[in-house]
């Protein structure tokens, strides 16, 4: 039946084409089966995108569940921006100025040959608190677990063997991982991409008829599916923290971002036969991880701190993770780990003598810039910078360099990212480029001197508290730790993250996107 059914796409497909099993006097054998239709009439989240003609637009729809007074809601938009997932670019590879393809936007170009992509998808809720509040529990469990999974279909046909048991051809599983709270993986999704067969001819199925050639053509659709689906990940995100919240229902941090990645670390390292080598620096790093939890626990910084280092530790780890399945070099695997353990020691021994004291924050400007002008080149992107100027305030703040200086490197990092998405046509060399960073000094807030940093990006449309949530993001591939990270850097400093309206700073008038400050409590 299974088999049958799935020929045909089960959602509206551009042909409507049909396919029906029936077995006349048999018609018992179908008693209780719920149809495709009865499945997503029940699913809490509906989500359809369209990306034609470099234009995205996508309808985001929450229905609420029974009984939980969470208010169901509809977010429709229209966008000429679908980003793509952020292209892994070594630092070597900018340092050497070899030519990369850092596109952070999909226009008309980028589906050329693959045409117009479409996709709808119904999403449910697998905790024990939402299941018990369906109907049909158990039947929805059997079906997503033997149906559930993006399928594709050209002209209404479908095309194996995406959306199978044991094909994951998005990645959504390894995303879920790495966190189960925000990313959406194949067992509670039953989706769909519509594609054309005029139009796609790009898209070139393999001789044994079983999937797309994974050629240039198929990367780009694949990459342009992960930024149609980025809406649905973001405003899902909103409502399943309501829900986890009247519900009490949550993994702790600890266990999602630490212990589980380390454990599926270990079990591939197992699968390789890399176990025996890379086992003693993962037992490092749990050493390491358990020494700097000690501390902050003594110091009362359980739960605010400890976030602090899962954005290095999960990085890092996930890293390891991809390394071993992708079949590297044993030697560069042990050079990773140790890199990673490093980064650990570092951080421990920081939190175990508390540096606080007072810096320079324009050395600490000075320093960002310092790390960052490669960057700063490559992506054509100007820095503004009034505070390293001749004449400029030397103002002094207590703080803890190194962690300061990292959220304020995740705050370039954004802006950067974002520069990319209003500006994707890199600028050429003879040209002034629209895309900047201004970094300057504040003295408007009462606290105490501040950092603000500006861009002309398209802005920030979500409120503070959205924006500072751990794994809330609407970056394509983003974890959505950044601005979480600056946020418990400048509360642990006895400062604020804030975001003030543009027109309340002296701001140069160009930086119309996003303005953030970095607030630090006093000055001498």
């Amino acid at each position: 039946m299974r088999q049958i059914t799935s020929i045909s796409s089960p959602f509206d497909g551009p042909d409507g084409f049909v396919a029906q099993l029936r077995i006349p006097g048999y018609e018992n054998w179908f008693a209780g089966m719920l149809s495709v239709s009865d499945i997503i009439a029940l699913a809490p989240w509906k989500y359809t995108f369209k990306f034609d003609d470099g234009v995205l637009s996508w309808d985001y729809n929450f229905r609420g569940i029974q009984s939980l007074k969470v208010e169901a809601r509809e977010v429709v938009e229209k966008s000429d921006r679908l980003q793509l997932p952020k292209s892994k670019v070594s630092d070597s590879a900018l340092t050497e100025g070899r030519r990369v393809d850092s596109k952070a936007v999909a226009d008309a170009s980028f589906a050329r040959d693959i045409g117009p992509v479409s996709g709808e998808f119904y999403v449910f809720d697998r905790d024990r608190e939402i299941l018990a509040r369906m109907p049909e529990t158990s039947l929805i469990k059997e079906f997503l677990d033997e149906n559930g999974g993006v399928r594709v279909y050209r002209d209404g046909i479908r095309v194996y063997n995406y959306g199978e048991p044991g094909d994951d051809w998005l990645g959504l599983d390894l995303k879920r991982v790495n966190d189960p709270t925000r990313s959406i993986s194949r067992n509670i999704v039953i989706g769909a991409i519509h594609l054309s067969l005029e139009h796609s001819e790009g898209l070139v199925e393999k001789t044994n008829r079983e999937g797309f050639v994974e050629n240039d053509a198929y990367r780009r659709l694949r990459n342009v599916v992960l930024g149609g689906f980025s809406g649905l990940v973001a405003e899902r995100k909103k409502d399943k923290d309501k829900l986890r919240a009247l519900t009490g229902k949550g993994q702790d941090p600890e266990t999602r971002h630490i212990r589980l990645p380390i454990e599926k670390l270990r079990t591939a390292a197992q699968r390789v036969g890399a176990l025996e080598a890379l086992d003693p620096y993962i037992r490092k790093i749990e050493a390491e991880y358990e020494d700097m939890r000690e501390v902050m626990v003594s110091a009362g910084l359980s739960g605010l701190g400890l976030s602090l280092v899962f954005h290095e530790v999960e990085q890092g780890v996930r890293a390891l993770y991809d390394a071993l399945r992708s079949g590297r070099d044993i030697n560069r695997l042990m050079d990773q780990t140790k890199e990673l353990v490093r980064i650990l020691d570092g951080f421990s021994e920081l939190l175990k003598r508390d540096e606080r004291k007072r810096h320079s924050l324009a050395k600490m400007v000075q320093q960002m810039r310092t790390f960052n002008l490669v960057r700063f080149r490559h992506h054509r992107t100007r820095l503004v910078c009034p505070l390293l100027e001749g004449g400029a305030d030397q103002v002094e703040a207590v703080f803890a360099f190194p962690l300061v200086l990292g959220a304020l490197n995740n705050l370039i990092d954004n802006a950067l990212h974002w520069l990319q998405v209003r500006w994707p046509d890199t600028p050429g060399r003879d040209e002034t480029t629209p895309r900047a960073i201004y970094v300057g000094l504040s003295r408007d807030f009462a606290d105490g001197p501040a950092l603000v940093i500006a861009d002309t990006g398209p802005g920030f449309r979500d409120d503070p508290a959205d924006l500072t949530r751990p794994f809330f993001t609407r970056r394509t591939g983003g974890m959505g730790l950044g601005l979480y990270y600056a946020n418990l850097v400048m509360e642990m400093m006895g400062g604020r993250l804030v975001f003030p309206e543009r027109g309340d700073l002296d701001i140069p008038e160009e930086f119309d996107g996003a303005v953030v400050a970095l607030v630090f409590k006093g000055e001498k």
